[in-house]
Parts: structure tokens; C-alpha cells; sequence
């Protein structure tokens, strides 16, 4: 089989093109993509040339890990039908391609074990799924308290905080730099320089940036950071600080099937929504990546695969 694909052939090279699929095998399912969304975290990097050294990585790759389609495809075996449709967080499918993510392209084959079923009814916002699946992560666990500061109030952002409400949490403070991502929410989204709260109990940074020297002295005494981002340069912080606060400091990484089943739920209750977190919508192609990269007013792009 053959497919359309977005090809990162190298840094600043990225265009759709034609791509070879790996023939199904037991426990397979095929998936015709409707909607996939453009990350600018990781993906990012690539397209930069700026990620540092991971398993897997390398040119030529076909990005991607937020698709959401219809299965044209599958085995009894799966517990899939034709027509059912489902989450999918990218897929290793091609014969010569690196598939490090591989959910930007107009037909995926995956383990049916790796998607997760959803309505039809969620349209793009279906391939939000991952994402707020990553906020989950940060937020759950033994021992985990919730953010009373988020960092950044990109989708990351944005979806910490109302996983915070929905959780039953306070109202969190936001801090935003960029006028335009400020808006009108229910809870403060504020200029960082406006802030003189220093008793913070649990800070969230979803803002990818080295601010630890920034945020450290904002704590309360043993209280907590969470770096919630991804971080291309060595994080470093002054002792100091950091030891008269107790501070504690958390990496969270991505989500995990559990958080994917419990953030699902949430969708479905009504508990968590996805509206209002796309901004921008576009045909797949080099053009949706310059956008999403460099319009800081692009909160997430999402591709539309119907008409490629």
C-alpha cells in the first residue's frame, strides 16, 4: 500500500509526499487519517534541527502523534470493525521511512492494542487526545499535588489548568508573557512581572524554558516544581535557594495508557473539554509546519487529511 505522508527529509525540509506501508499483519489495524496535529514541542525540534540525541531519531521521518481517523481495516482478532474510529498515537508503518512518531499521513497501520476507540462526534479535537493525556500524567500519581502556578498558557497550559478545575482543585494562577494568549478564563492568566506571591505550593512549567533561578524563590517551604515541558539545554539552578525553600523538583514525561483511558473518560463525562484549544486548521503540507512553528499566535494546528 502507498499513502500520502508529511516527510521531514531534514531540517527546514518538510513536505507531503508519497510514502511505502508496511503490509498488516495479525493484530493490525488500518486507519484512514481525518484529522492529526502538529506538536511545537518535539516536532519542532526536528524541523529546527535542534532535538537532541534520542533512540530512534533521524531523517528521513514522517512526524506525528496525534492522529484521529476511521479504521478501513481490521482482523477479528483486534475487536475492531470498519467504521469504528479511534485515537492513534503515531505508527511505525513505513518500509522506508523512520516512524520514530508517523501519524502525519493519510493511511496508518498500528497495533490495534495502541488506539484508543472515541466518537466520531469529537471531530479535530479527537486528535487532542495525547496531549491531554501528557497533562493527566503531570497531574496524577502518588503524592502529587495540584498546580496553584502554571507556567506558559499554551495547549500544555491550558489543559493543566482545566484538568485542575476539573479535579476539584482551586482556581490556578497563570503566568503568560504573550498578551495575546492571556484572555478571559476562569482563573487569572497574568503578566509573570505582576506576581509577588512567593508561597507557592506546587508550580507546573509547561514553558519548555530554564527558569528554575526564576521560579525557586516563588515556593513555599518545601514545596514543588514540576518541569511539565521538554528541555533541550541543561537545566541548572542556584543551591541556595533552592535549599532554604526544600525545594523538590519533578520531571514529568508522557502520558501512559492509563492516563489515556482516564482522560478519555473525562472527555466523555464533560468533565474536561477540548473546545476552544485549536486556533489554526490546514491542508497537510510545508505550509501548516511554518505556520505552527513561527506564528506565535498559532496555539495548535491541526491538519486536515479529508481533501489530501
Amino acid at each position: 500500500m502507498q499513502t500520502q505522508a508529511v516527510i521531514l527529509s531534514a531540517p527546514g525540509c518538510i513536505a507531503l509526499d508519497m510514502a511505502r506501508l508496511k503490509a498488516p499483519i495479525a493484530g493490525d489495524i488500518v486507519v484512514r487519517t481525518a484529522y492529526s496535529g502538529v506538536s511545537t514541542g518535539t516536532e519542532k525540534l526536528f524541523w529546527s534541527g535542534t532535538m537532541p540525541a534520542f533512540p530512534g531519531m533521524g531523517y528521513p521521518l514522517v512526524p506525528g502523534y496525534e492522529s484521529f481517523g476511521e479504521v478501513v481495516e481490521a482482523g477479528p482478532e483486534t475487536g475492531f470493525k470498519p467504521g469504528d474510529w479511534v485515537f492513534v498515537p503515531g505508527a511505525n508503518c513505513y518500509t522506508d521511512l523512520r516512524g520514530l512518531f508517523g501519524g502525519a499521513a493519510g493511511l496508518l497501520v498500528t497495533q490495534a492494542a495502541r488506539v484508543s476507540r472515541l466518537d466520531r462526534g469529537a471531530g479535530a479535537e479527537g486528535a487532542l487526545l495525547a496531549l491531554a493525556a501528557t497533562a493527566r500524567h503531570a497531574l496524577a500519581g502518588f503524592g502529587t499535588a495540584l498546580p496553584d502556578l502554571i507556567v506558559g498558557h499554551g495547549t500544555l497550559g491550558r489543559l493543566l489548568a482545566r484538568l485542575t478545575l476539573a479535579a476539584g482543585g482551586p482556581a490556578p494562577t497563570v503566568w503568560e508573557v504573550n498578551p495575546t494568549r492571556r484572555g478571559s478564563e476562569p482563573y487569572p492568566v497574568i503578566d509573570p512581572e505582576t506576581d509577588t506571591r512567593r508561597d507557592y505550593k506546587a508550580i507546573y512549567d509547561a514553558s519548555g524554558a530554564d527558569l528554575l533561578n526564576t521560579l525557586i524563590p516563588r515556593l513555599a517551604k518545601g514545596g514543588e516544581i514540576v518541569l511539565a515541558g521538554f528541555y533541550t539545554q541543561p537545566i541548572s539552578f542556584a543551591f541556595p535557594p533552592a535549599f532554604m525553600k526544600e525545594a523538590r523538583i519533578r520531571i514529568s514525561a508522557e502520558w501512559q495508557p492509563d492516563d489515556l483511558v482516564a482522560t478519555r473518560a473525562l472527555i466523555e463525562s464533560g468533565a474536561l473539554s477540548l473546545a476552544g484549544l485549536i486556533t489554526h486548521r490546514a491542508l497537510p503540507g510545508a505550509e501548516a509546519y511554518q505556520t505552527a512553528f513561527t506564528d506565535p499566535n498559532c496555539l495548535k494546528m491541526i491538519l486536515d487529511w479529508s481533501a489530501a
